[in-house]
């Protein structure tokens, strides 16, 4: 079921404190959604609360938990059924990112990523997305993977390994759910200018070298703002689109995979061999 607008739509949103997260709060809150949010950092979710009722936009409920604790997902969804009904509009946005080599990887880095990056989106959906199905209204979920959901990127194995996991789910659920009239968003950014940038933990890397500084700020660049992924993700959900590009660039790169698989491998082979020199340098 297409929706056409967000205007009184009962929209939950995680990782709503900062980046993608906060930059779509906001803007569904300008389109008339009824907002409920949640992110760990409770700081700063109070201050994007206080933001978003400051222009007059309604958050019906928020709550600071870590979406990869079950039990506090469950809890959180009895609480909002229990007083608000069914949602509309899920976002699963909230995320964390972990890169490094698998020699270098420890099984820590690999649980972390896998329980907030995949299973936590997976307790969002299966708490809340039985009532919608019980409203038998439709709606939408937005589930946001990545370019690293897309392509085999150097050093992404384990955050490729949980984008991956978000877009399959994503895949199954579109076919699985449109007979409930729920329609599902692949969102998969490439570069985006959020705080995630300046902190993403690259196992055994230095990141006050000068060059690995060097190359965050190309990254940073070249990134789109939190605002304009936050509108292609609005976009997508009015228009009920599948595949969601943040840019460009990522849209390009996943036809070129799709048209031309040998060009496609060796420019991979390229890029993980300058990473690995890169590395190998400064590590």
């Amino acid at each position: 079921m297409k929706l056409s607008s967000l205007q009184g739509k009962k929209c939950l949103i995680t990782g709503a404190a900062s980046g993608i997260g906060r930059a779509t709060a906001v803007a569904a809150a300008g389109e008339g959604a009824e907002l409920y949010l949640t992110d760990v950092q409770a700081d700063k979710l109070e201050a994007v609360v206080a933001e978003i009722r400051a222009k007059g936009g309604l958050i019906a409920a928020y709550q600071a938990f870590d979406i990869a604790d079950y039990d506090a997902v469950c809890a959180f969804a009895r609480d909002i059924h229990s007083e608000h009904g069914s949602m509309d509009v899920l976002m699963n946005i909230a995320g964390i990112s972990i890169w490094g080599s698998i020699d270098r990887l420890q099984h820590e880095h690999w649980r972390q990523v896998i329980e907030i990056n995949l299973m936590g989106p997976i307790h969002v959906l299966e708490n809340f997305v039985p009532k919608m199905i019980e409203a038998g209204r439709g709606g939408h979920i937005v589930n946001v993977s990545s370019a690293a959901g897309l392509f085999g990127l150097p050093w992404h194995a384990a955050y490729s390994a949980s984008k991956f996991g978000v877009r399959g789910i994503s895949e199954v659920l579109r076919f699985d759910l449109a007979q409930h009239g729920i329609g599902v968003s692949l969102v998969c950014p490439g570069a985006v200018n959020t705080p995630l940038v300046g902190t993403v933990n690259i196992v055994g890397v230095d990141r006050n070298n000068p060059e690995v500084k060097a190359t965050v700020k190309r990254f940073q660049r070249h990134a789109v703002t939190p605002e304009k992924a936050a509108q292609a993700i609005l976009k997508g959900i009015k228009n009920n689109r599948y595949m969601v590009f943040t840019s460009p660039d990522i849209r390009v790169g996943y036809w070129f995979q799709r048209k031309f698989a040998l060009p496609y491998e060796l420019v991979m082979r390229l890029l993980s061999r300058q990473v690995r020199l890169l590395a190998k340098k400064h590590g």
